[in-house]
């Protein structure tokens, strides 16, 4: 525990984790502003991209839009590694701790609280959007088992972009190559394998597609999601991604020379 709670005070003693957060609530916050002002407004085919606001359908879609705050718990958990090599606090930390192997357990359980907290913030801004535009339009709140899986699945999946972050971070070590590859992969790969539809057979299991099969909730918002996996199946994939990224960060950190 000792270990973990170091974890944390390397994160919140530096400007870094409440700079990512507000940036990422702000960019959480367009998105559920777009769903909001369009909210049952008709697209080229007279359809509603965004259920109306007094819907249960617009509840269930706007709860998804946290899971888009994913680039930054993955940039987090990045810079929570390659910071420890960019100024070399990684020996002191293994002076202080020298058996590798808690140090690289409390650096995963520190990455995951870190992860959770991101998820409650979004949830709980989301909770407000939709409380205030729900009640605005005269329409009644809703919690239901469709609603309680996709506020989980965000929650899930902030958690496990960090644990990516961190793994990427372990294996490439220099900060600024481990940012440009995970945003190139988020903003980059990942929404192009996923948008080309003779590409969707192999973007379903990216983790841009698992995260989408995770918190799809039927509404596409005009984009195809039929050949999204279930959402079980998209969730043993993104864990599965989570687990390999963390054997990443363990092996390389118990293997690499510090020095």
């Amino acid at each position: 525990m000792a270990l973990i709670r170091a974890e944390l005070l390397k994160v919140v003693t530096t400007r870094l984790w409440w700079v990512m957060l507000i940036v990422m609530l702000a960019y959480v916050g367009l998105s559920l502003g777009f769903f909001i002002v369009f909210a049952g407004q008709g697209g080229p085919e007279g359809e509603a991209i965004v259920p109306a606001r007094g819907t249960l359908a617009f509840q269930e879609s706007l709860w998804s839009a946290g899971a888009g705050g994913s680039l930054f718990a993955a940039v987090l958990g990045v810079v929570m590694m390659t910071s420890e090599y960019r100024y070399q606090t990684i020996t002191t930390t293994l002076l202080v701790a020298p058996k590798r192997v808690r140090v690289v357990a409390a650096k995963l359980a520190a990455t995951m609280v870190v992860g959770v907290v991101l998820g409650l913030a979004v949830l709980a801004l989301t909770g407000l959007a939709i409380a205030g535009s729900v009640l605005a339009s005269g329409g009644d709140l809703a919690f239901n088992a469709t609603i309680a899986r996709v506020a989980a699945s965000v929650l899930a999946v902030l958690a496990l972009y960090t644990l990516f972050g961190l793994g990427l971070g372990a294996l490439v070590k220099n900060q600024v190559g481990a940012l440009i590859a995970v945003i190139a992969w988020v903003y980059v790969v990942d929404s192009i394998v996923n948008a080309i539809p003779a590409l969707q057979p192999v973007g379903k299991f990216t983790p841009g597609g698992a995260t989408a099969a995770l918190t799809n909730v039927g509404a596409g918002f005009g984009l195809d999601t039929a050949y999204l996996l279930p959402a079980w199946a998209g969730g043993a994939v993104l864990l599965g991604y989570a687990l390999i990224f963390s054997a990443l960060a363990s092996v390389t950190t118990l293997r690499r020379d510090i020095t």
